[in-house]
């Protein structure tokens, strides 16, 4: 039977298992972070082209650009992949993305337009909102131990994995 380094990490914090905890909501988010960066490329791309197309409009009609679906998917593969600075990297992102939100949410409502468009785009909107909430205090709840993760200790496999 082989061991993993994450089981190392396990031994590492103690018999609280701290990192038996912690990790698996690692995994979590960052695959969390992996499905909003898809759904986001539907809604804000795949979509709005598909429907330029069959009504014969201008490709980019319906499509809002956003290039944080290529954040989502760093940020996901760095939870994957812990390293030292992971931890304030996902606070940084978690922290931007919770404001800018909170910030254009709170124009959108105060005159809502509840077009296909807008809806897709609030409804997106809520679960990147929630995902950055939820990670955001899975990250203060455990930054000590977090911040004190190697790189790699987690993921890596010994000799006989």
């Amino acid at each position: 039977m082989h061991s993993s380094g994450w089981d190392k990490t396990v031994h590492q914090e103690g018999e609280n298992g701290l990192a038996r905890r912690v990790m698996p909501a690692s995994r979590f988010f960052a695959h969390f972070l992996f499905i909003l960066a898809a759904w986001t490329l539907v809604i804000k791309y795949v979509f709005p082209l598909a429907f330029a197309v069959h009504h014969d409009l201008p490709a980019m009609t319906h499509v809002y650009l956003d290039l944080w679906p290529v954040v989502h998917v760093w940020l996901g593969w760095s939870l994957l992949r812990w390293q030292p600075h992971t931890f304030w990297f996902a606070v940084g992102v978690a922290v931007v993305e919770i404001v800018i939100i909170v910030s254009k949410f709170t124009i959108f409502l105060a005159a809502p337009e509840w077009s296909i468009w807008r809806t897709n785009w609030f409804i997106n909107k809520i679960f990147v909102l929630s995902c950055f909430v939820m990670m955001l205090t899975w990250l203060v709840i455990n930054a000590r131990a977090l911040r004190s993760f190697q790189a790699g200790d987690h993921t890596r496999r010994d000799a006989t994995g």
